[in-house]
């Protein structure tokens, strides 16, 4: 995919990622980049997508119970029309939207905009999320975090899901999901 660059002819913005599996801290890591923003005095805006209700319409929180003020949008498109002049933009739970994110992320970065995205990588089968493989291609920063696994206290990479529900996209905390390391995951019944 091509975009064209800004009129001055370079992009001069960048795309973050934050991701990793459930429980690993990507909203809460997330919440401290756009504060320490904040703090610089620029220009924020923060997007979730429309779906995920579980703690707040209005906000982005972490498990941690920090949490920020967020514009739920339903397609990745509003987001360019809803940034206005921001100097950062925030998008939680980026698994969650269209295949036209990473677009959006290009277009707002080549406008200068540094754009941090958070997001699942893989879902509960160990398989790449929604748009964030091609993210993560577009990317200038990736931050991997990691859970620790509820099993045996190692390093968790997966996102176990512990009901029977073979749809992908379920909405859900620790009643439905659990970190879990590779060893651990792999173990258990997956569904």
């Amino acid at each position: 995919m091509f975009i064209e660059p800004h009129i001055n002819g370079a992009c001069s913005g960048w795309i973050e990622i934050i991701c990793g599996s459930m429980f690993s801290g990507k909203t809460e890591e997330l919440i401290r980049r756009l504060n320490r923003a904040k703090i610089a005095n620029m220009k924020t805006g923060i997007f979730k997508p429309g779906i995920d209700v579980r703690y707040d319409a209005l906000h982005i929180v972490s498990h941690d119970d920090h949490s920020m003020e967020a514009v739920p949008v339903n397609h990745s498109h509003k987001i360019i029309l809803l940034a206005g002049e921001a100097a950062v933009i925030g998008i939680d739970e980026a698994q969650f939207f269209d295949e036209e994110l990473p677009q959006v992320c290009m277009k707002l970065a080549c406008r200068g905009v540094r754009v941090i995205v958070a997001g699942l990588d893989t879902d509960f089968l160990g398989k790449p999320f929604g748009p964030m493989p091609h993210l993560l291609a577009q990317a200038e920063y990736i931050t991997k975090l990691h859970a620790i696994c509820t099993r045996c206290g190692n390093v968790a990479n997966y996102s176990y899901r512990k009901i029977p529900n073979s749809d992908r996209i379920m909405l859900g905390e620790k009643d439905v999901y659990e970190p879990r390391c590779r060893k651990c995951y792999y173990a258990g019944d997956t569904i």
